[in-house]
């Protein structure tokens, strides 16, 4: 089974900014382009950091507020910071174009991040937000069904085409008919669960022969 790969799903269109890019500069940027943080990025293209609306409202927050304690001086520093040097939280999350997309999916999912930063190497190539990978399901139901029926049930089950069916309404799956082993039967359900945009599978199945038991 084909697994999709971070590089598949990213968006390449990458908006950056060099390290002196100034304060209103990337305001104007975010707005504009209706996206919640930038990357930094040397004119090599080596990614030095991000700054995101959370690292430009210490402006607004510490007007007239004195420093108390180590972590108000750190937003003082974005406060007083009219530079994307400075504003910028660094390092910035990364993930390599490569990875698997659930492997992707769990990393977001676990950092409570929006965004990844995708690399190639050393190369900034993209960025993967959690948009993206709601993405995977609006594959069409005739996409699903044909790579199921070729993949899990063709290449990997090796099934005859007569023996099973598939159908797929809103990326629900539903699997009939009888097939020789039990074990294809488990196989078929895991493997279709596995098929992205699949959103559920009811696997209805039956099979000639037990060689579970």
């Amino acid at each position: 089974m084909r697994t999709l790969t971070v590089g598949e799903v990213m968006t390449r269109d990458v908006c950056a900014v060099p390290p002196d890019a100034e304060f209103k500069e990337i305001a104007v940027l975010l707005a504009r382009r209706r996206i919640s943080a930038v990357p930094v990025v040397e004119n090599g293209g080596t990614l030095l950091g991000v700054v995101s609306e959370a690292d430009l409202l210490p402006k607004e927050e510490h007007v007239g507020e004195r420093t108390r304690h180590a972590g108000h001086r750190v937003r003082r520093h974005k406060a007083e910071a009219s530079r994307a040097r400075d504003l910028m939280t660094a390092p910035a999350r990364t993930i390599d174009i490569d990875v698997p997309l659930p492997v992707a999916a769990r990393e977001l999912a676990a950092s409570g991040m929006r965004r990844l930063f995708v690399m190639d190497g050393e190369r900034l190539v993209g960025v993967l937000a959690r948009r993206d990978l709601l993405g995977v399901f609006l594959r069409p139901d005739g996409e699903l069904k044909a790579e199921i029926e070729t993949e899990v049930f063709g290449h990997a089950l090796l099934a005859s085409p007569g023996c099973y069916s598939v159908t797929v309404r809103g990326g629900e799956v539903l699997l009939l008919g009888r097939v020789e082993r039990r074990s294809q039967v488990t196989a078929a359900g895991k493997l279709t669960a596995l098929v992205p945009g699949v959103v559920e599978v009811r696997n209805r199945l039956d099979y000639v022969w037990d060689d579970q038991h």
